[in-house]
């Protein structure tokens, strides 16, 4: 079987004797092939090729917004419920401390208290994020590298 799909521009390739390429073709059918026929299949594969790069960089950076999506909901539910902690336990505090201080010493123990909590926690949210981020697609970029490489040392021709 010999030539381009004339609706596609696909190579229709036909498994036969000896060692095929990536359209299918042998060897031999491929040197009956006129040159417009290897260009056209040859621009079809570059096409599938960066069609197939770009499908595989959305996904695997979707994968990544996912994860972040879902730590950045967890910090945001934990800093809620941290609120509603920290309201309790201050009026607590401001109760014991009032016993043995001032009103207003309590108050500011309380104060310095959560502050430093909070810094604590703004960091470890921080990190948190920094370690989700950037959503590199590596997967894609290690691939796209793989292609350029080949690209500059394609395989030797069958003629040799």
């Amino acid at each position: 079987m010999s030539g381009a799909d004339r609706t596609t521009g696909a190579y229709a390739g036909s498994v036969s004797d000896g060692p095929t390429g990536a359209t299918g073709h042998t060897r031999e059918e491929l040197r009956h092939e006129s040159f417009g026929q290897l260009l056209s299949g040859l621009a079809t594969d570059v096409s599938t090729l960066v069609k197939q790069e770009i499908e595989l960089a959305k996904v695997e950076t979707s994968a990544k917004a996912k994860r972040a999506g879902k730590g950045a909901g967890m910090l945001a539910g934990a800093g809620v419920a941290g609120l509603l902690l920290l309201m309790s336990v201050t009026a607590l505090l401001v109760v014991v401390v009032d016993a043995f201080a001032p009103l207003w010493v309590a108050v500011l123990v309380a104060v310095v208290l959560w502050a430093v909590v909070a810094a604590v926690l703004a960091a470890a949210g921080r990190k948190a994020l920094k370690e989700a981020a950037p959503p590199v697609p590596e997967q894609t970029v290690e691939t796209v590298k793989e292609d350029v490489q080949w690209a500059k040392n394609p395989t030797r021709s069958a003629r040799t």
